[in-house]
């Protein structure tokens, strides 16, 4: 519910005018909503308050999944670099977090030689450390190019990022190929 109260004012739209009791001084235009105007008079108030009620719908939440890259290779101190990104739940391929993140995908090769997500490469491989779960099966595609790997290697370009209903943490070990 919308309440209204003014002073020394004129509301006005685009058909009539609805003058209040003052009617000195030159009034200001204010815009009010879309259709309205409303005039402040000199030594006028007014005031306006809405509800909850009034107020649109808040956007329902979508799930969110929290991604975790670990680095192939320990840095100096030994650790092995991290970084982090969200996606939507069911949104996006893992290939496309990686990159619009810049998060590393390729090696040498990969970064030169790739096929642009079409997964007919398989240069975008990563492991899946956590959270496989909250990833979609493993595609034809994988399962031609991935057939004598760890079942935990996915290729980035055929991984759908959670299911539009799941949310929660999924590590990734970027270039698994490296390690050793």
């Amino acid at each position: 519910m919308t309440s209204l109260r003014f002073t020394g004012t004129a509301i006005s739209s685009s058909q009539r005018e609805i003058p209040s009791t003052n009617r000195g001084g030159c009034g200001k235009p204010i815009k009010l909503a879309q259709m309205w105007t409303l005039r402040a008079f000199a030594g006028s108030s007014f005031s306006i308050s809405a509800s909850s009620a009034d107020a649109l719908p808040a956007a329902p939440v979508k799930p969110v999944i929290e991604l975790e890259f670990i680095g192939p290779k320990p840095g100096q101190d030994g650790s092995f670099p991290v970084d982090k990104a969200e996606a939507i739940s069911g949104e996006k391929l893992l290939r496309n977090v990686m990159l619009d993140n810049k998060i590393e995908l390729y090696a040498a090769y990969g970064k030169v030689m790739n096929c642009g997500g079409g997964g007919s490469c398989g240069t975008c491989i990563v492991e899946i450390l956590d959270g496989k779960d909250l990833l979609n099966e493993r595609t034809n595609t994988e399962l031609r190019y991935l057939k004598k790997k760890p079942e935990s290697w996915r290729l980035a370009c055929q991984t759908i990022v959670g299911d539009k209903l799941n949310s929660g943490k999924v590590v990734v070990q970027r270039l698994p190929q490296w390690k050793k």
